[in-house]
């Protein structure tokens, strides 16, 4: 399809709006040049960002939709018998929900790219997103037509910094990321993690995080004392080879979900031992209770 250029940004933004707060004057403005069309034959974007969608938001959209109509136009593309919304999924549920029949539409004659950027653009510019939603934006974005971060953040009118942050999100494990699409871990959280190399150490503390409330100050410290390295040996010879120790050490690091550290028995040059520790962290009484459960010291609490 050929299409034409379609000038993006701020004027986008003024184009279309779900919750219409202008006289009704400026909203007639608005639909002009939009046709009604039979609501079935309205299909939303494949390339639609925004995953899930608040309840109570969408259920006073389609009060007013019921009680007033669509005051605000969707915009659509034509592909062959149907449209292909462009912008507007909301208004477009929200008037479902409302049962009507027809809505108001403008169609636009654009090519697949210029409607995909539309969709990515519009989408990113509403800050209504959750951040995974909002980071895979983003990479559409850089995938689909080559942008550099910083191309991106002129195009959706952010910083480049949160553009770059955003999509260092979607290197944390699946389970994480949903956590944070549902807002039971926050970016804070989420940037701390990324500190870690190793997934299955970000999905523990996620867990943790979630199940004991523990702010970003109190995951920063758990992670550093992660990487502290164990205190220098007091003997000449260890009774357990530095390798070995390294593997237990980790094995029980992801066995217990928190920092452990071994202070292997040591042989002097006397002959004399030395006896070695094993020491666990733990950063409040929750997590004390867990870890006696880990070890089979008391029953499931």
């Amino acid at each position: 399809m050929a299409g034409r250029h379609i000038g993006l940004g701020r004027g986008l933004g003024a184009l279309i709006k779900d919750t219409p707060a202008a006289p009704a004057e400026a909203a007639a403005e608005s639909a002009a040049g939009a046709i009604q069309v039979p609501i079935e034959k309205v299909h939303k974007s494949p390339w639609q960002p925004r995953k899930r969608m608040a309840a109570e938001p969408l259920e006073e959209l389609t009060h007013s939709v019921r009680e007033r109509g669509v005051l605000q136009p969707l915009l659509v593309r034509k592909v062959e018998d149907r449209f292909e919304l462009i912008a507007g999924e909301r208004r477009l549920r929200a008037s479902q929900a409302a049962g009507l029949k027809e809505v108001p539409v403008i169609i636009m004659d654009v090519s697949d790219r210029e409607a995909l950027e539309l969709a990515l653009v519009e989408n990113l510019q509403r800050e209504d997103l959750n951040l995974i939603e909002e980071a895979e934006g983003y990479r559409a974005l850089g995938e689909k037509f080559e942008m550099t971060q910083e191309q991106i953040a002129q195009r959706v009118g952010k910083a480049r910094a949160s553009v770059a942050n955003a999509l260092r999100l979607l290197d944390l494990p699946n389970r994480v990321k949903q956590l944070v699409a549902e807002n039971q871990l926050s970016a804070g959280h989420a940037k701390v993690l990324l500190g870690l190399e190793i997934g299955q150490e970000q999905e523990l503390l996620a867990a943790r995080v979630v199940g004991e409330g523990l702010s970003v100050r109190a995951l920063e410290h758990v992670i550093n004392r992660l990487k502290k390295p164990a205190k220098k040996a007091r003997s000449e010879k260890s009774d357990i080879p530095e390798g070995h120790l390294k593997y237990l050490t980790d094995k029980l690091h992801q066995h217990m979900g928190t920092a452990v550290r071994i202070s292997p028995s040591r042989t002097l040059a006397n002959g004399k031992k030395v006896k070695g520790t094993v020491e666990i962290d733990f950063y409040s009484n929750d997590d004390l209770d867990r870890l006696l459960v880990i070890l089979g010291l008391v029953d499931n609490i």
